[in-house]
């Protein structure tokens, strides 16, 4: 049984899927196995994939989705750990090597740091530094940073994730917001090393940068949030990120679509969710509340 399952979802990827297999291949640590999902590519990725058949596991599906192809893949990996690889980004050849230094303690999640890469430009983003804290606790830790819910951000203990049958929404956009938050809090013990070991490479026509499928991602987003605030029992720090992430989310909308948006999200009474232990969350709170709008003008100053 190998330690890791790397599962790669994989949909009309050729320009960039030799580059991201190769940066797994790449690893110091190869104890591992490889789970490419090929979710009805319609360009040369299976012709790509084909050729590492040896190295590693190729499941064919007609187009369902992300959600859909890392559901499929997590069915089918053995590892002790789950990481996850979008197939337009690479990772670094020793983050394993990384994650198996911390891992003898048995986390639940590990976390570790990105490498944004904008064309030519590439800059850090350090994970915070913590060691066996429980997902309350670090929660509290994640969410001051600048991404919280990547599923590629994290490894995950497989026992774990099955035992709590954590799935990925289908037919959604945004499905890591939908899950992951949920996964940190549920978690009895979470582990974060400094190591930016994940190359996240900005697209100009990934699905988070494509204007027309902008207002069925912004609906996708409200619906996981309404979701997840119905979790009972979580910090806090948890409802009040995700209700920021609701309301600054409008801030992708214009017109009469962002009118719609603010008022279907009135109904939700954010302000109740929000902290309000500094006296700027003070002023915040009271702003939100008395008019959602006014505040995302001020937000944007």
């Amino acid at each position: 049984m190998p330690k890791y399952s790397i599962i790669v979802p994989v949909y009309n990827s050729e320009k960039y899927l030799d580059d991201c297999l190769k940066s797994i291949f790449n690893q110091t640590n190869q104890d591992y196995e490889v789970i490419c999902i090929n979710d009805g590519s319609t360009d040369r990725s299976l012709d790509i994939l084909n050729k590492y058949k040896e190295d590693i596991l190729i499941i064919n599906q007609a187009n369902m989705g992300l959600s859909v192809a890392r559901n499929n893949g997590v069915k089918k990996a053995s590892g002790k750990y789950l990481l996850f690889v979008d197939s337009d980004d690479v990772i670094e050849n020793k983050l394993l090597e990384k994650i198996d230094i911390v891992s003898k303690n048995n986390p639940d999640l590990i976390r570790f740091g990105i490498i944004e890469v904008d064309g030519n430009n590439k800059s850090s983003v350090p994970a915070p530094i913590f060691n066996n804290l429980s997902g309350k606790e670090a929660f509290k830790k994640i969410v001051k940073n600048k991404y919280v819910e990547p599923a590629w951000l994290y490894a995950y203990r497989r026992e774990f994730y099955l035992k709590n049958k954590f799935e990925f929404l289908p037919n959604m956009y945004h499905e890591d917001f939908g899950l992951v938050p949920r996964i940190i809090m549920l978690a009895n013990k979470v582990t974060s090393i400094e190591y930016p070991g994940y190359n996240y490479i900005k697209r100009e026509n990934s699905i988070t940068t494509d204007s027309s499928k902008n207002l069925k991602r912004v609906n996708d987003f409200l619906t996981q949030g309404k979701i997840l605030l119905k979790e009972d029992n979580f910090e806090n720090e948890y409802y009040s990120y995700i209700a920021n992430c609701i309301i600054t989310k409008a801030l992708q909308l214009n017109g009469k679509d962002r009118k719609r948006y603010i008022k279907n999200i009135k109904k939700l009474k954010l302000s109740k969710y929000l902290l309000s232990d500094t006296f700027e969350r003070k002023i915040k709170k009271i702003l939100i509340k008395i008019s959602i709008s006014l505040y995302l003008k001020v937000y944007k100053k």
